[in-house]
Parts: structure tokens; C-alpha cells; sequence
């Protein structure tokens, strides 16, 4: 039987990872999991408070409102105003999405279709390369280096300087000239950040070509070392030209809540608006009545989160850096992006990653999951404390014996 969207997807590398984990578990092993990147914290103590109650009252078990219902979009155009000085009409310039993965698959649809194009980071989270694919563009990808890939600058301008090069070379070569960028700054997997200019040449970028940015925000909380992720909305003009995602998945720690927003254009917006009015009845209304309360209530939680991957970010990379593996440490996500050790480089990401579970009980996400890009990488999610993480160090430091 023929699929026609799904026959053309390869196999799904991380797929592989998981049923070796599931196996080693069931062997009884002890794996040290930083392949997902899973939040382990929790929700805000006052937003599951607020759930259960809401549960309680049975008017909340009708249909919700698509959109979102009013004192949540309100709540997100608060956030914005406190936390970047972006003004948003919840009215016009927000909705609500079941998450960013839908808000993102599904903005593609109104964005793009077949003999359209987007341009595209690359490597980059799997929904970025896959989500104007699904809507029936063509994808072309534009490379995008991490922290330290740049001859040793960490800086979060390093990053942006060499993308934009190559999107300004991507662009010059296609044709049809693409419809679409999409960007995601902090960057998973790279962990790649930029500053404000870069946002403001990216705006400028769109408005001289005609082109529409979205840009998937999902670790906007997520800066460490002093630096504040900048959002592309704090350029002036940009709503002309752009819309943004932003979710409580990562900043709230409220990964299966599936709450996130498109905000920004009004007409884009809108459209989205449009089309999941047919597509779905929006999220189980004492779920979107406790994040009003997270977002009120609790503004900042993010805060505390941030510290705690911050703490996780240097036991990890002051770990491996300590057994002669070379790692930049991030600026930005719950990520660190680790290059494949030189002594091991030609075995790819994949196996290699097979050899660390196999042989140090320590499970990552190889680069190449992530599009041709990230094939001489692995990814590490900072999702297991710090007693673990360096249970994970003396593991790799038994097994990772060609690092001397």
C-alpha cells in the first residue's frame, strides 16, 4: 500500500538509539539517558494546582476555543511585553498551537505548497527540514555551525556571521526564490545563538526579498552566561515580515501540556487561525487555564529552570573536556553539541553512538538524525542531574580508550 507523504521519509535515526536503550534496559542496565531531550523538572507547583482544580468543574470539559480562549492569548502578549518590550494584540497576533511541533507543521500549510521552497538550517531539528515537506515545498538547507566551529569563537555572533553568509549564498542560487526561511535561535541540535543584529539583518534580509521568517523560539529562556536570547519580534518591523513560536514546553518545563503560540504577523496569524478551526478543537481547557496561571503566577520559574541546566551544562562539559574530549560549552538550549572525537570520526555518528550506549552505558543523539549536517556530532540533552552526569564521565572514561 502506498502512503504518499510518509514512503519517502528515511528511517528515523533516533528510532535505532531508542530500541537499544529499551533493550539494554531490559537487560538490566544502567543507562545514563541524555538522548531525548525530555524535561525532567517539573511544572510550576501553582499551575498543576490550578489544573486540578479546573479539571474539577465540568464546564471545562466541553470543546475549548481553537485559538485559544481570550485570557491566554492576553497572558502571552504580557509575557512578551515583560520579557522583550514586544507589543502583540491577543486579539490579532496570537494563537494558540498544540505545541510548537503543530504550530510549526501546520503555519507550513499556509505558507507553502508544491513549486514552493523554504530555506532551512542544516543540521536542524528533524520538524524544521520535514514541515515545509509535508506541506509540499521543496527544502533547501543552509549550513549552520555551533559554538567553537568558528576557530575557536564561542561568541553568540560567530554563528550568525557564517549562516548568514551561506543564506545569502542558498538564496542567490535558487530557484524559484524561496517563500520561507525558517530559523530557530537558540539553535537545536547546535546550540548555535546570535545576538539582536543579527536578528535586525535577518529582518531586513526578508523585507528587501519578500520573504517570510518563522522562527521557532523554543528555548527563549534557555541563555546562559549572562547572554538573553533575543526575540526576532524586538525588531522594528519585523511583524511585517515574520512570525514566532513560542511554547512553556522548555521555559515552563511543561513538555506534555502541548502548550505553545504562533505570534507576530497578523495576516499569517490569522490564516493559521483559519485553518485549525478545522482542524482541531484547541487544548483541553484546564490545561490552557493553568498556564495562564504558570505565565501570571509564576513568571520566574524560568528563571530557577535556567539555572539548573546552567549547573548541568558546566558538570557535563567540564567532564568530558576533563577525559580529553573537546567540547565548546553552550550559550543557549539544554543541549550540548559534541563533536565525535577525532580518534573515532570515521565511524559516523550513528555508530558511534551504538559503541558509547554499548560500551559505556551512556545514551546521546547522533548528529545525523539531524539532517547530512550533523553527522560528525552527537547530541547531549541536559536532562540527567549532576550525581548522574558524572556517573556518566567515569563510564566514558573507562570505555572512550583511544581518548588516552
Amino acid at each position: 500500500m502506498e502512503f504518499r507523504r510518509i514512503n519517502g521519509l528515511p528511517p528515523y535515526v533516533f528510532s535505532v538509539m531508542n530500541a537499544l536503550k529499551e533493550d539494554a534496559r531490559r537487560r538490566g542496565v544502567d543507562v545514563v539517558d541524555f538522548g531525548f531531550g525530555n524535561p525532567d523538572l517539573p511544572s510550576p507547583t501553582v499551575a498543576v494546582e490550578k489544573l486540578a482544580e479546573a479539571v474539577r468543574n465540568p464546564r471545562n470539559h466541553r470543546y475549548s476555543a481553537s485559538r485559544g480562549i481570550p485570557n491566554l492569548r492576553q497572558a502571552v502578549a504580557e509575557l512578551y511585553q515583560r520579557n522583550w518590550a514586544v507589543e502583540l494584540d491577543p486579539d490579532t497576533e496570537v494563537v494558540t498551537t498544540i505545541g510548537a511541533k503543530e504550530g510549526l507543521s501546520h503555519v507550513m500549510w499556509v505558507l507553502v505548497q508544491p513549486g514552493d521552497s523554504a530555506l532551512v538550517p542544516s543540521p536542524s531539528y528533524p520538524i524544521h527540514i520535514y514541515a515545509p515537506l509535508f506541506a509540499g515545498a521543496d527544502v533547501h538547507q543552509v549550513p549552520l555551525q555551533g559554538p567553537g566551529e568558528q576557530g575557536g569563537d564561542a561568541s553568540e555572533a560567530a554563528p550568525g556571521e557564517s549562516f548568514f553568509a551561506s543564506l545569502v549564498e542558498t538564496w542567490q542560487s535558487t530557484w524559484p526564490k524561496p517563500r520561507v526561511i525558517v530559523v530557530s535561535f537558540p539553535h537545536n541540535p547546535t546550540t548555535a545563538c546570535v545576538d539582536l543584529a543579527f536578528m535586525e539583518r535577518l529582518v531586513e534580509f526578508a523585507r528587501l526579498h519578500d520573504v517570510v521568517l518563522v522562527h521557532d523560539f523554543a528555548y527563549a529562556d534557555l541563555g546562559f552566561d549572562g547572554y538573553r536570547p533575543p526575540s526576532l519580534l524586538q525588531v522594528p518591523g519585523a511583524k511585517d515580515v515574520a512570525v514566532e513560536l513560542y511554547t512553556m514546553t522548555k521555559s515552563f518545563s511543561m513538555a506534555g501540556w502541548r502548550v505553545g503560540f504562533l505570534v507576530g504577523n497578523a495576516e499569517i496569524v490569522q490564516a493559521l487561525t483559519k485553518l485549525k478551526g478545522y482542524l482541531d478543537y484547541g487544548t483541553f481547557q484546564p490545561i490552557q487555564i493553568a498556564a495562564i496561571v504558570a505565565m501570571r503566577e509564576a513568571p520566574d520559574y524560568p528563571e530557577e529552570l535556567r539555572e539548573v541546566y546552567q549547573h548541568r551544562r558546566d558538570a557535563l562539559c567540564s567532564g568530558l573536556r576533563s577525559i580529553g574530549w573537546d567540547v565548546a560549552s553552550p550559550k543557549g538550549t539544554m543541549f550540548v553539541w559534541a563533536p565525535v572525537p577525532e580518534p573515532y570520526r570515521e565511524m559516523g555518528s550513528l555508530e558511534f553512538a551504538k559503541l558509547v550506549l554499548r560500551e559505556a552505558e551512556v545514551a546521546t543523539s547522533p548528529g545525523a538524525g539531524f539532517g547530512p549536517g550533523g553527522d560528525d556530532h552527537v547530541r547531549f540533552a541536559l536532562i540527567e542531574n549532576e550525581k548522574r552526569t558524572q556517573q556518566a564521565i567515569r563510564n566514558l572514561r573507562r570505555a572512550l580508550i583511544k581518548l588516552g
